[in-house]
């Protein structure tokens, strides 16, 4: 099961990976991950991209797909992967369709999770956070038992910057703009599995296994 995660920022994208990795025993792939171990590591494509880091530019798609590359041609990926955090952009999609064609690979499934720009912007600016313990709230969903205190050590809540309105639709407007046109891309190869994303996380992850050819999960009523 080799898939793809495309969503907005604040779709929920980590949440459901980490139940798919546990569900199919597969592991997930962050490109920010893989890019700092290989760096780490003095591999020859992270000695690439260290060069680039260095120097404050970014990090050129096929040194990032030579990275990918390596990490999908270790064992734990024998039965699969999640792809999440690339592609960003078509030239990216395009890219890794060919190299995953050099390997006589394919992609299996891209998931889709789709929630408006109003649903995220509610979720994400309702995020609050203790820098005292790391613990983690929202105003609506998960509130604390008194207004701006933490549960746990009695710090003062804070908001993020970039759980701020403006960071968020400035977020998300990069994502229309660069990410979005892959739902187009890979409908094309009728590769798309599309999910509402605006639910309960049993919910969806259960419309993601029908999506991916499974059955929910026994017991499940959602």
């Amino acid at each position: 099961m080799k898939l793809i995660l495309l969503g907005p920022p604040g779709a929920g994208k980590g949440t459901q990976a980490v139940r798919l990795v546990e569900h199919y025993k597969i592991p997930q792939i962050s490109t920010g991950d893989i890019l700092r171990k290989a760096v780490k590591e003095g591999t020859e494509m992270g000695a690439m991209a260290k060069g680039y880091m260095d120097k404050g530019a970014l990090v050129p798609d096929e040194v990032v797909i030579g990275i990918i590359r390596d990490r999908i041609l270790e064992s734990d990926c024998k039965n699969g992967y999640i792809l999440d955090g690339f592609p960003r952009t078509i030239a990216q999609a395009e890219a890794l369709d060919e190299m995953l064609g050099k390997m006589n690979s394919r992609l299996d499934h891209v998931v889709n999770i789709a929630v408006k720009d109003e649903e995220i912007v509610k979720r994400l600016t309702g995020r609050r956070t203790c820098p005292a313990c790391g613990a983690g709230y929202h105003i609506q969903f998960d509130p604390p038992a008194k207004e701006g205190v933490c549960d746990k050590c009695g710090g003062a809540l804070i908001q993020r910057d970039d759980d701020t309105e403006g960071t968020i639709r400035s977020r998300l407007k990069v994502y229309r703009e660069q990410t979005e046109p892959l739902i187009s891309f890979y409908g094309t190869k009728g590769l798309l599995r599309t999910i509402p994303g605006e639910g309960g996380m049993e919910e969806i992850f259960n419309s993601i296994l029908i999506a991916l050819g499974g059955d929910k999960i026994p017991g499940s009523d959602a």
